[in-house]
């Protein structure tokens, strides 16, 4: 009843609706690109390059310095993009969760060792410490997940950790404890099911900021190699044309803006239904 109610009053509220339908239309976009893309995103076409936007021509979003269209490139780019926000994500949510409840619940040295950890983590800019690690292991797509993966399971943990100290201590976990209930199972029924409404928000805004960073990554060429869809890759590759064909960064450029707006958008609303169901 409290969730219907907060659900209800959150999609009266404009930004949540502009939030979660731009969402849908991405997700949408993204699993019917193959589809609906008008054009192969890699067929060179060099005698329609930088072919402005055009309903006739049928480029609606114009071509690149290679004639490829981009409109279909940022089409196949949302699949690559959301494939890389949900892996990172789940992965580093995963990996943080599984430290940060055992070290919360658990308490004494490993929870010493494991905080001090992610706070040499986090006390390292998170853009730099990504850097640093594709740098060390060589630049590619592949390589950037692992370093995304690397830089965003300690804030998970110190969130999860928080959560466990908090829920820890209430009645019905320390009468589970009473009863001889054994540890795994107040870990999994009574511990993880009270601790994930503020790690889905926080989930949730994260698969936006992990984008920016993938695309940033590849904007300077150590995330997605060429020919890659990849939206960072578009804008980098269109920049150095952005006085005659604007267009080649502009609209990867809006792309990568409208899905991290939507993500923050619906994060942020999951984070004040979250609240007030508190």
């Amino acid at each position: 009843m409290i969730r219907s109610r907060a659900i209800r009053r959150l999609l009266r509220d404009p930004l949540v609706f502009i939030g979660s339908f731009m969402l849908l239309v991405w997700l949408i976009v993204a699993l019917l690109a193959p589809v609906i893309a008008p054009h192969d995103p890699l067929k060179i076409d060099i005698l329609n390059k930088f072919s402005p936007p055009s309903i006739s021509s049928g480029h609606l979003m114009g071509t690149d310095n290679l004639g490829r269209d981009v409109l279909s490139r940022i089409m196949h780019g949302s699949r690559i993009s959301l494939s890389i926000g949900f892996l990172v994500v789940s992965v580093a949510t995963t990996v943080g969760i599984i430290v940060g409840v055992v070290a919360g619940f658990f308490g004494g040295v490993l929870d010493d060792v494991v905080m001090r950890i992610a706070e040499i983590f986090m006390g390292v800019p998170t853009f730099f410490l990504m850097m640093v690690v594709v740098v060390a292991l060589g630049p590619g797509l592949g390589n950037a997940l692992i370093a995304m993966i690397f830089v965003w399971w300690p804030a998970y943990a110190r969130l999860a950790r928080g959560q466990v100290l908090a829920v820890k201590g209430l009645a019905y976990v320390e009468a589970a404890r009473a009863l001889g209930v054994p540890t795994w199972r107040i870990l999994t029924h009574h511990v993880l099911r009270n601790i994930f409404s503020p790690i889905i928000a926080q989930m949730t805004m994260d698969l936006g900021y992990v984008i920016l960073a993938a695309t940033s990554l590849s904007f300077l060429g150590l995330g997605a190699q060429r020919p890659t869809p990849e939206w960072g890759l578009m804008v980098s590759s269109g920049r150095n044309f952005v006085e005659y064909a604007w267009w080649v960064s502009t609209f990867p450029g809006l792309a990568i803006a409208s899905i991290v707006l939507a993500f923050n958008l619906f994060g942020d609303a999951l984070g004040q239904m979250f609240s007030r169901e508190e």
